[in-house]
């Protein structure tokens, strides 16, 4: 039976949030995929050029607190010179993340976006936290295409909770900001922080549906041995795997990643999550040297593979599906005013 995502009320999205992994749900949420995408899944390759971060969130190694990790800055040529890897390895995109740190400024970013757009023609993604509107649109008139800024719940006190200093309706101003620049924005939410309940997770589908998002993503919780929710449980691995299926049924025309955090978990999560309904993956392209300091889960880049190593093992993944490695850039549909009646859920 194909389930039409666009007719789920909350409480038919708690009973599948909650249920047995019933065929139904993932075999609609890849159909639904496949009438959007086809077989293509896209790459975007990621360089995590700094993970110094001025933020205290609870959950994440790269806490302000955290005294552990070893810190590290790119100089932007490196970042640029990283950045360089991706179209020679297929990758039509690349995704420019790191701690939420204000050391590089509006123009050195500006910059950095400018000289990869110029040079490599790449689509550019940006996932650097709450920045300024200022800062936003100086970035998105050098040529970003793209900014991901997740809301990891929408339960408000759990929100506070789990990032101290930082409020919700801060956090979805700030998408609202992204949208009204006219960038391609993206969210997402983790599955499984400590006090997060089924509930929890059904509103958390419905708020990705209402910010009618063009990227949407989902992990699973894995507990940092040095933040303070360090003795937690990680989140479910087959909650997650529901939460993505739903995810794909709601916002059909969203580009939806298989998370590094499920092959953290799992070793074959990626292609789990591609049997879930996800559309790209994201390997990290960040200069060795540097990799196993962006620890913002346990494991997260614990691999000494060389880069091309890791595309490849990758592009194994998505063969491995049945599907296609894309070296397209990847935009969302919406991008090219794509006619919704072609799906018919």
């Amino acid at each position: 039976m194909t389930i039409n995502g666009s007719h789920l009320n909350h409480t038919e999205i708690m009973e599948l949030l909650q249920g047995a992994d019933d065929p139904g749900l993932f075999t609609s949420a890849r159909e639904t995929r496949e009438r959007i995408f086809g077989s293509d899944v896209y790459l975007r390759g990621i360089v995590e050029f700094s993970n110094h971060c001025r933020r205290r969130c609870t959950y994440c190694g790269l806490r302000a607190e955290n005294n552990r990790p070893q810190r590290y800055r790119l100089t932007p040529q490196e970042i640029v010179d990283a950045a360089s890897q991706a179209p020679v390895l297929g990758l039509g995109t690349v995704v420019l993340q790191s701690g939420e740190d204000t050391h590089y400024d509006k123009q050195t970013i500006g910059a950095i976006i400018r000289d990869i757009k110029e040079r490599l023609g790449l689509a550019v993604t940006l996932s650097l936290g709450e920045r300024t509107r200022d800062e936003l649109a100086f970035w998105r008139d050098c040529g970003a295409d793209r900014y991901l800024l997740k809301f990891e719940t929408s339960n408000p006190v759990l929100h506070q909770d789990v990032r101290p200093g930082g409020t919700l309706c801060t956090r979805l101003g700030c998408l609202q900001t992204l949208q009204e620049l006219g960038y391609e924005a993206g969210s997402g939410i983790i599955v499984g922080l400590p006090g997060q309940t089924v509930q929890d997770l059904a509103c958390d589908l419905r708020l990705l549906r209402e910010l009618d998002l063009d990227m949407l993503s989902a992990g699973p919780f894995l507990p940092h041995p040095d933040t303070p929710l360090g003795g937690s449980e990680p989140g479910s691995i087959a909650l997650t795997l529901r939460f993505m299926a739903l995810m794909r049924l709601i916002a059909p025309l969203g580009n939806i990643p298989a998370s590094s955090a499920l092959e953290v978990a799992l070793p074959e999560g990626r292609g789990m999550g591609l049997e879930a309904g996800a559309n790209v993956i994201m390997p990290t392209i960040t200069p060795g040297r540097v990799r196993a300091g962006y620890t913002i889960y346990p494991g997260k880049n614990a691999a000494n593979d060389d880069v091309r190593e890791l595309v490849i093992s990758v592009k194994k993944t998505i063969a491995t599906a049945g599907l296609t490695p894309s070296t397209d850039h990847g935009p969302s549909p919406r991008t090219f005013q794509y006619q919704e009646a072609t799906y018919h859920g």
